[in-house]
C-alpha cells in the first residue's frame, strides 16, 4: 500500500490504525514479519469497534474510518473547498492523488487476509449494527452524515468520482470540527488554547420560544446580515432571569447552521484566551459567534478592559467573520454605584469614572432588552406551551395550577412556565391523564 505516498492528505490525528491496516495489507503473509499479523489484526478490529462504539459509526467499519479521516483532515484542499466547492490550481491533482491511494483502501479485499490468517471475525465489522448508546464524540445528524458520505464511496468507481463526492462533502457541510459540529468551547491546558467541539446542545428554534417577537426579528435580522456577509454589530441581550436570552443564542446556532455560523462559548476567566482563539478561526470560511453568557462584572472586577480590546480598540482590527454575542441579566454589564455619579469625591473627574464604566456596552452595536412577562404574557406562554405538549388540561384548570406555581418557583417568566408545563406534563402521564 502507498500511504507514505499521501501529499495532501497527512497527519491524521487517529491516523495509527490506517498505518496499521497498510502494514497488514503489505506483510500479513510474510513469514518474516517483524510483528505477529494476526494478533495485529485482531488489535485492529478492536480499534474499528470501539471506534463504533464511541463515534457511533454502522455498516461497514472500515469504510467509515477511512471517510472520518478524510472529513476531519484539515489541508488546504479541504479548507479551500469548505462552504464554496472544488477551488482551482494544482493542489487539485495533488488532492486526486491522494484519493486514488484512499480509494485502494477503500476497494481492498480482506478476504484472503481473514482466510491466512484465520481471523473470520473481521466480518463482524463489515456490516456492524450499532447500539442504542448514543455517540460520545457526534451527535446522530453528524454519524448519519459520515455513515452515509462512506456508503456513496462504495457508488463511485474511479478516484474522480470519489473525489467529486468529498468535495460536495466539503462545499455542504465543511471539513474537521469546525465543519461537522454547531458550537463549541475553550479548553487551555498544557499544550495551549483549543476550541473543542460540544457534542450536544438543546434543539431549540426561535419558534419554540413564545412571545418576545420584535426582540427574535432584531436579533435575526443582525444575525442574517452577519451570514450573508453584509455589516453586522456585536449583540447584547439583556434583561430579567428568565425570559429566554441564552435561549434565543442557542436557538441561533441550530437555525444558521447550515449557512455556516458557529458559536463558541467563552467564561469571564478565559478572556485572556480570545486573541489566541480568533487568531485560529479568523481565516477559516465560517462565520462565528463567541458567546458570553450571564456576562456582568461587579466594580472592583478589571477584566472587561481587557474585553473592550478584543471587542474594538486593539491595534489588530476584529476580523469580519466574527461577531460577539453576550447576555446579561445588567443593562450596562458593571455594578454602578451612586458614589460614582456624586458630585464631591476623591476622584476629581466624575464623568469619566462614569465613561469608563459605560464604555464596555457601548461596544455592543445592538442592545436588545428582555423584560419579565406580565400576567396576561404568562398565562399565553403557559397555554402555548401546554398546547404544543399536548398537555390535557382545561385551561381554568391549567392557569389556576400555574398561578399557583409561579408564586413559589421565581415569578412570572418564560423560564417559570417553561418548568410548569415540562412538571404538570410528567404529572398528567404519570397518572395515565
Amino acid at each position: 500500500m502507498r500511504e507514505q505516498e499521501l501529499i495532501v492528505y497527512r497527519d491524521f490525528e487517529d491516523g495509527d490504525l490506517l498505518y496499521d491496516m497498510a502494514w497488514l495489507m503489505e506483510h500479513y503473509d510474510d513469514p518474516a514479519a517483524e510483528r505477529a499479523p494476526a494478533a495485529l489484526f485482531y488489535d485492529c478490529i478492536h480499534r474499528l469497534i470501539e471506534l463504533a462504539g464511541n463515534y457511533g459509526f454502522h455498516g461497514n467499519l472500515w469504510h467509515c474510518y477511512l471517510a472520518d479521516l478524510l472529513v476531519n483532515n484539515e489541508n488546504s484542499y479541504s479548507c479551500g473547498c469548505e462552504l464554496r466547492g472544488e477551488i482551482q490550481g494544482t493542489i487539485n491533482e495533488a488532492a486526486l492523488h491522494d484519493i486514488m491511494i484512499f480509494k485502494e483502501f477503500y476497494d481492498y479485499d480482506f478476504g484472503d487476509m481473514c482466510a491466512r490468517l484465520k481471523v473470520p471475525e473481521y466480518a463482524m465489522t463489515e456490516h456492524y449494527v450499532a447500539g442504542s448508546r448514543e455517540s460520545k464524540v457526534y451527535n446522530a445528524r453528524v454519524c448519519a452524515r459520515i455513515c452515509e458520505l462512506a456508503e456513496k464511496f462504495c457508488q463511485d468507481q474511479t478516484p474522480e468520482e470519489m473525489k467529486a463526492t468529498l468535495t460536495r462533502f466539503y462545499r455542504e457541510y465543511g471539513v474537521g470540527k469546525f465543519g461537522l459540529h454547531k458550537s463549541f468551547r475553550i479548553v487551555h491546558d498544557e499544550a495551549g488554547v483549543h476550541v473543542e467541539p460540544i457534542p450536544k446542545i438543546a434543539h431549540v428554534t426561535l419558534g419554540d420560544l413564545v412571545g418576545y417577537e420584535i426582540q427574535k426579528k432584531k436579533l435575526t435580522d443582525n444575525t442574517d446580515a452577519f451570514t450573508a456577509g453584509r455589516k453586522a454589530n456585536n449583540c447584547l441581550l439583556f434583561g430579567d432571569a428568565g425570559t429566554g436570552k441564552s435561549s434565543c443564542i442557542k436557538a441561533i446556532a441550530n437555525e444558521y447552521y447550515e449557512k455556516g455560523l458557529r458559536i463558541i462559548e467563552v467564561y469571564r476567566h478565559q478572556f485572556q484566551d480570545l486573541n489566541e482563539v480568533i487568531g485560529q478561526i479568523k481565516k477559516r470560511n465560517y462565520k462565528f459567534i463567541i458567546y458570553m453568557d450571564d456576562l456582568s462584572f461587579e466594580d472592583f472586577e478589571t477584566e472587561y478592559k481587557y474585553l473592550k480590546a478584543v471587542i474594538e480598540g486593539g491595534l489588530e482590527r476584529k476580523p469580519d467573520n466574527v461577531l460577539i454575542y453576550a447576555t446579561s441579566n445588567r443593562r450596562h454589564l458593571i455594578r454602578e454605584n451612586y458614589e460614582d455619579r456624586e458630585e464631591i469625591r476623591q476622584d476629581m473627574h466624575t464623568g469619566d469614572t462614569v465613561q469608563e464604566k459605560l464604555s464596555l456596552v457601548y461596544r455592543f452595536g445592538v442592545t436588545i432588552y428582555f423584560g419579565a412577562p406580565d400576567k396576561k404574557q404568562f398565562q399565553s406562554i403557559v397555554k402555548a406551551l401546554a398546547e404544543r405538549d399536548d398537555v390535557k388540561l382545561s385551561e381554568e384548570e391549567l392557569l389556576a395550577e400555574a398561578n399557583k406555581w409561579e408564586l413559589s418557583h421565581g415569578g412570572l417568566s418564560g423560564r417559570t412556565a417553561r418548568q410548569f408545563v415540562d412538571y404538570i406534563g410528567s404529572i398528567r402521564k404519570e397518572a395515565g391523564g
